[in-house]
């Protein structure tokens, strides 16, 4: 994640560091995924990350009781697959070992707590400036704060979750109770008896929902719009797994169709709890929309049996109190708002028509990882970690191409220009 520090031209003392190789902002999985392809063909780069320890959204922005919702073969990263004593779905603990172990191999060491303030691509010199600032202000062993990094290839791998995302509601700021992000939130430790009303019905909601069940608190979840929620495994099978086999013979709309089947026998009928469906296939959805299906893994249980209350949109807060759209007024103690995440690009990528206002490349997948003048984007398809990892090989094959016939240029200048001087 890479705020912006708004900081005059002037205001410190900036020096340069000119890259030989791609400079690539994030060390969250994709950036890894980049940096480790390019070390495997012997590339150099550099990789920036505003805060001190490689994939901090997993680090420091997650529930105690979060494991991965697909299988760990399609969440490995290129090169390196899971240790094999790894449980079929890795734990966040796992995950992070896993990352840690990743970095280590591929000898990944990120300038950690470096916040990015711009990056521009310079066309005078053909090449791109990506200005940071050390993260506390402090200043750099020779008395620099700022540092401008001056390279020919931007990997831009800070992702869809730079930024929480927090509607606005009227009255939330007389609410009177906790407040919180679910990047915030470890546990249900805290919330014991307490009527907790969970914002969001992703992934996130649905799974904060369950850890507030077992820690014996009274959640509420609001559902505004339609979601699909599919059994995380079908006949013993990764619901995702199933879905790439089947998709291989069948067109898109038969595999929803399938799929939708199989969440009816398992879940019968939820609409009646308040649980409607889009009219839109879920991989049709997750193709043209971005909006990832919900993988139950207990919480459907939950709601039918009443422990979980699924509400509808939110009107306004009141002091200790929510009401809402279909005029029900209840007492709540805390809110949790599991809204999701946004990109920040568009707040410190400059002079770039590659990236919309809301901050994704505007090439739908699958070619959204390339712009113009060396500038990559990993990510961003809105695909998970496997969409991430392709799209991360895919990147470092084109730098890599480009980067062997420069150096070859090189080479054979250096050696015309020795030749020229033996002459003379």
């Amino acid at each position: 994640m890479f705020p912006v520090r708004k900081l005059s031209d002037h205001s410190v003392p900036r020096r340069c560091m000119c890259v030989n190789g791609p400079v690539i902002i994030g060390a969250g999985p994709s950036g890894l995924a980049v940096a480790a392809c390019l070390r495997d063909r012997g590339v150099p780069f550099i990789v920036l990350e505003q805060s001190n320890c490689i994939a901090p959204l997993w680090q420091n922005h997650t529930y105690d009781r979060l494991k991965l919702h697909l299988t760990k073969q399609f969440c490995q990263l290129p090169k390196l697959p899971f240790p094999d004593d790894f449980p079929k779905y890795p734990s966040k603990q796992q995950f992070i070992d896993y990352l840690e172990l990743y970095a280590k191999h591929f000898a990944i060491n990120p300038r950690f707590n470096e916040t990015v303030l711009s990056a521009r691509y310079d066309e005078t010199c053909g090449l791109w400036r990506v200005r940071t600032v050390n993260k506390c202000g402090a200043e750099t062993a020779d008395g620099n704060a700022e540092l401008e990094y001056i390279c020919q290839w931007l990997v831009v791998a800070t992702g869809e979750n730079a930024e929480t995302v927090v509607p606005e509601f009227e009255g939330l700021s007389q609410f009177g109770g906790r407040v919180i992000h679910s990047c915030e939130y470890k546990s249900g430790e805290n919330y014991r008896g307490e009527r907790v009303l969970v914002v969001g019905c992703g992934n996130s909601g649905m799974e904060v929902c369950l850890d507030l069940c077992h820690h014996n608190a009274i959640p509420f979840m609001v559902v505004r719009n339609s979601v699909h929620v599919l059994p995380r495994e079908i006949i013993g099978k990764s619901t995702f797994e199933l879905a790439v086999i089947l998709m291989k013979w069948l067109p898109i709309w038969l595999v929803d169709k399938i799929l939708l089947g199989f969440a009816y026998m398992v879940f019968g009928d939820m609409e009646k709890y308040g649980l409607t469906r889009p009219s839109t296939g879920p991989l049709e959805l997750k193709n043209t929309q971005g909006k990832t299906p919900v993988l139950d893994i207990g919480t459907v249980a939950k709601i039918k049996s009443g422990e979980i209350k699924v509400v509808p949109g939110i009107k306004r807060f009141s002091p200790g109190k929510a009401e809402f759209v279909d005029g029900k007024v209840i007492d709540i103690d805390s809110v949790i708002f599991a809204t999701g995440y946004r990109s920040n690009v568009p707040s410190w990528l400059q002079d770039s028509d590659f990236f919309s206002k809301n901050g994704y490349p505007k090439e739908p997948y699958p070619n959204g990882w390339r712009g113009k003048a060396g500038l990559y984007a990993v990510g961003f398809a809105r695909r998970g970690l496997p969409g991430a990892s392709m799209d991360a090989v895919k990147i470092a094959e084109d730098i890599v191409k480009q980067w062997k016939e420069e150096t070859k240029q090189a080479k054979q200048f250096f050696a015309c220009h020795r030749r020229c001087i033996s002459q003379v």
